[in-house]
């Protein structure tokens, strides 16, 4: 194990595409969304030690979910744990990890990992990542590793790639926004733009740097902080100057704006697990694309739908194709697939009754 590699996870999302499972107070993060015996944190978790020193991980999330993390995550202490007092996205979060990162290690080099993503090939991931760390130990690069498009999907930004660099790690032309459907259908013709996956990878010179830059105004507020940095009077710090941040992403913060982004084309399989639909399309299937998730089914006329139930619940379908079936402690949800984007609303009158 390098003692110079860090993690930094992100674990302060709400999920809320993911209702009823996925509540407030109890996010996507910390369920077994796959029927697998562990829950998203645990299994990014696990991922990331493989590479890094288990007590170099730290996790960033909201302070509603502290016991949580460590609950679930019994080999994290509680100086590893950073808690956001106000959701401020990502880069007032990244930037409070990097200098408490700077202040214990100034020849470090970490990566950026959301909680609750899916990526099958595991040793593919280690093997990308330590590609990653190699280049950013030698070079001045902010990277990003880009998921090989599979159809023209308009939920993801995109990263452009110089199409004529032959090299495997290469320099990022620009990031794009979300797409419309002919817009991505364009984009994955070209061959040289990659889905943003929302995985970074820096040394802490670099990123430490580039904040510097291009958010004088966040880093001299952070800045302020740096002796309380990994005391006893962190948490005060924290506590009284995070929602002074701006609440701003690191795409937009840094990403967007510096010269020296380099992209890595992943060579593992990679899914955000955003909506029930994207769960589905991961996990196995029946003969009728029908997918189950901890429940016992007995199914007549249903195809194309995904079932999830609480403690091996027998459910009885007839009838039914493209649905959602969701029974969660007291909400049991049979929602069109072709609907879920509406669940976000539909979760917010449910939570007015």
């Amino acid at each position: 194990m390098n003692k110079n590699y860090y993690a930094i996870l992100m674990a302060g999302g709400v999920g809320s595409r993911f209702w009823p499972v996925s509540t407030t107070d109890f996010p996507k993060q910390f369920h077994d969304m796959l029927g697998s015996g562990d829950t998203l944190i645990q299994k990014t978790f696990s991922r990331l030690s493989k590479l890094i020193p288990v007590e170099n991980i730290l996790i960033l999330t909201n302070e509603r979910y502290n016991d949580l993390v460590l609950q679930q995550l019994p080999m994290v202490k509680q100086d590893q744990v950073l808690l956001e007092p106000a959701m401020r996205n990502t880069a007032p979060c990244i930037l409070y990890a990097s200098l408490k990162i700077q202040k214990q290690n100034q020849d470090a080099v970490m990566v950026v990992a959301p909680s609750d993503h899916w990526i099958e090939n595991e040793n593919e991931f280690s093997k990308n990542l330590q590609q990653c760390f190699d280049f950013c130990q030698k070079e001045n690069a902010l990277m990003t590793l880009g998921i090989q498009p599979t159809f023209p999907n308009t939920g993801f930004g995109y990263i452009e790639y110089d199409k004529s660099d032959a090299n495997p790690i290469k320099k990022v032309k620009q990031f794009r926004e979300k797409p419309n459907y002919e817009t991505a259908k364009l984009f994955l013709d070209s061959g040289n733009f990659l889905w943003n996956g929302g995985i970074f990878i820096w040394s802490i010179k670099s990123i430490t740097e580039a904040f510097e830059k291009f958010q004088p105004q966040m880093n001299a507020l952070f800045q302020q902080g740096s002796e309380s940095y990994n005391t006893t009077n962190e948490k005060q710090f924290i506590h009284n100057n995070y929602q002074n941040a701006e609440n701003i992403s690191i795409d937009y913060a840094v990403m967007e704006k510096a010269k020296n982004v380099y992209v890595l084309p992943a060579t593992f399989d990679w899914n955000d697990l955003g909506t029930w639909g994207s769960l589905h399309d991961k996990l196995e299937k029946d003969n009728n694309n029908n997918t189950v998730v901890n429940a016992q089914v007995i199914l007549e006329n249903a195809s194309n739908n995904i079932i999830r139930s609480e403690a091996k619940k027998l459910v009885i379908i007839d009838g039914l194709n493209d649905y959602i079936i969701v029974d969660n402690e007291n909400v049991l949800m049979i929602y069109p697939k072709s609907k879920e984007q509406d669940i976000k609303r539909i979760t917010e009158m449910a939570n007015k009754l």
